[in-house]
């Protein structure tokens, strides 16, 4: 038996899938295929790909797939990137219309090697989405632009319906599981991005089984909540390979529900909260509660 065997095996009962092989998932393969994009679904071998793609709900990731940074959890492969395609955002305005989605979640590697991180990129994909399909709504999941503001300012001046970046962990673990980069300054992030445009929902996301306790996790929701963020996602950590972080433990369904309804009376719009969970996973759903809180 393979050490990956093992390990499906060693899974709790509540985290079977279904394998994906439906219809719309072939079809929805074959345009990225076509197209040369890809989607974060695969790079970091998302569990609910089946269900998202047969949704026709998929995660574009832009900028390449090679990241500067080598967080410790990922499993997106690390490295050199090469050359940012500057047609790309072109290829995924007309794969997006092609698709006639209500809503499209766009992602990136860390592009540390950019003077802007990529942002531009980000910008871009959304003002040509926007001009094709009008009617689709795009959240952005960023990198932290290695805190240059004006970086983000240009991503916000292109209006995303929601702005979404991950805190992933708590303060303690931060160090060991995202080196490169800084607790407070994602807080930072989210707080300036509030402070540009008011009227775009901020989004992050949470991964637990790393070791933290329930204190540390309600302090890292009252964080996010001090920066005003609307949204929120709370997962379980999977470990990619060996060379990854090993999973402390495994939390229950109830315990979710027990995060879930802390984070509600916290004040967020909407908080999704499970075991296959993930930053993008039914994102039009939390954009939709979020919307409807901002108008009031």
């Amino acid at each position: 038996m393979t050490n990956e065997a093992r390990e499906k095996k060693r899974l709790p009962e509540w985290f079977k899938v279904r394998a994906p092989g439906g219809e719309n998932y072939r079809a929805l393969r074959s345009i990225m295929r076509a197209q040369k994009l890809h989607t974060v679904c695969e790079e970091a071998q998302c569990p609910n790909i089946g269900e998202c793609w047969e949704r026709k709900s998929a995660t574009f990731m832009i900028l390449g797939d090679i990241c500067t940074r080598a967080c410790r959890y990922c499993a997106v492969t690390s490295g050199k990137p090469g050359p940012v395609d500057l047609d790309e955002p072109e290829r995924l305005a007309h794969t997006v219309e092609n698709l006639d989605l209500e809503y499209c979640v766009i992602t990136s590697v860390d592009r540390d090697d950019l003077p802007d991180g990529g942002a531009f990129l980000f910008a871009e994909c959304i003002t040509k989405i926007k001009n094709r399909l009008p009617k689709c709504s795009v959240e952005v999941l960023t990198p932290d632009f290695g805190g240059k503001w004006w970086a983000l300012s240009g991503v916000m001046q292109a209006k995303p319906d929601v702005l979404n970046h991950n805190i992933e962990t708590v303060r303690s673990l931060f160090p060991k599981v995202r080196a490169k980069g800084n607790y407070d300054l994602s807080l930072e992030f989210l707080a300036k991005a509030k402070e540009i445009d008011p009227n775009i929902a901020t989004k992050s996301g949470i991964m637990v089984g790393l070791g933290e306790n329930k204190d540390e996790l309600t302090a890292t929701m009252e964080d996010l909540r001090a920066v005003d963020c609307n949204l929120l996602t709370i997962g379980q950590y999977l470990q990619p390979s060996k060379k990854h972080i090993p999973i402390n433990r495994f939390y229950t369904p109830e315990e979710f529900k027990e995060l879930e309804q802390i984070g509600l009376n916290m004040g967020f719009n909407h908080v999704a909260s499970g075991p296959l969970v993930r930053s993008s996973y039914h994102a039009d759903d939390q954009h939709r509660a979020a919307k409807l809180a901002l108008v009031r």
